[in-house]
């Protein structure tokens, strides 16, 4: 019997040795150092990794010299977004300064199982394509690369371009030198475009029903006199029931006119029938305007 709980103590701490050392390894930081350079700054790897706007020694101009080497290590995922409500994912910071000049090295860490970026927009880009620095890969992992921050004082915009990972917190800024006017809807620093509104709703409208003292029109006043809602849903109701009262009486008057009537005496009937009506509302028109005319 002692034998067999051993058996079983042993098999059970096995397992549990087994799941941790599989959920250590599926936490494990891949680190992405291995990249092909492809030209113009920028470097990929088989296993996705991506850098692009890599630039370690290529001054901006208005810059001389590299003020100073900077480096920074940004950290990405879901448990980052705890502290602002509606969003998904996030930085472990949302904002970044830097000297001008500065030769700035980025370690990307990826703590998420999907696919983030660090990218930063606004640079020249007849020195880095499509204005961009840029940093991606599938997490958990982990990728490093450089480039040289221009000389004047200004704030970048930097986020995951990924679908609604901006829009659901991964926004930030880097600021070189003094900056320039700062982004909005950065979660914990700048206000929202749109800020979220929890609150009690209020009516899209209000229908003000205007009694007859107040609403009634008085000859030479020139006020309009306003219906009530009540008295405007009642001639609608009048009118609806009328017509729907009325239409099978129309349509059995015109099946008893049209009765042994070809198509074509069906068309020329209706067609004088409107030219009569026609007639009748021009004249009517001509002795109203005429009446108007003479006095």
């Amino acid at each position: 019997m002692a034998k067999h709980y051993s058996g079983l103590m042993m098999a059970g701490l096995i397992l549990v040795s087994g799941v941790s050392y599989a959920a250590e390894q599926s936490e494990q930081i891949v680190e992405h150092n291995m990249l092909m350079n492809h030209g113009g700054g920028h470097l990929m790897d088989m296993e996705g990794g991506m850098i692009m706007g890599q630039n370690k020694d290529t001054l901006p101009p208005g810059c001389s010299r590299i003020s100073e080497d900077a480096t920074i290590t940004v950290r990405a995922g879901h448990k980052y977004t705890k502290d602002y409500p509606g969003t998904m994912f996030g930085f472990d910071r949302h904002e970044w300064r830097v000297k001008p000049c500065t030769r700035l090295t980025v370690t990307f860490i990826n703590e998420d199982h999907i696919r983030h970026q660090w990218m930063m927009h606004g640079l020249p880009k007849f020195l880095y394509d499509k204005g961009m620095f840029h940093l991606e890969m599938t997490g958990p992992a982990k990728i490093t690369g450089t480039m040289i921050l221009p000389a004047e004082d200004k704030t970048y915009l930097v986020h995951c371009d990924i679908a609604q990972h901006m829009e659901k917190g991964m926004k930030g800024q880097l600021i070189v030198g003094k900056g320039s006017t700062p982004f909005p809807s950065i979660p914990g620093l700048t206000d929202f475009v749109i800020p979220d509104d929890y609150g009690p709703k209020v009516e899209d409208s209000v229908k003000q029903v205007v009694t007859p003292a107040s609403g009634s029109t008085t000859p030479g006043t020139g006020s309009v006199a306003t219906s009530s809602p009540s008295s405007s849903n009642g001639n609608f109701l009048l009118g609806l029931i009328f017509g729907i009262g009325a239409t099978p009486l129309a349509l059995g008057y015109y099946r008893r006119r049209f009765h042994g009537m070809s198509g074509q005496e069906v068309g020329d009937h209706l067609l004088n029938v409107g030219k009569s009506s026609l007639d009748k509302l021009l004249g009517l028109l001509t002795t109203l305007l005429g009446g108007v005319n003479k006095n």
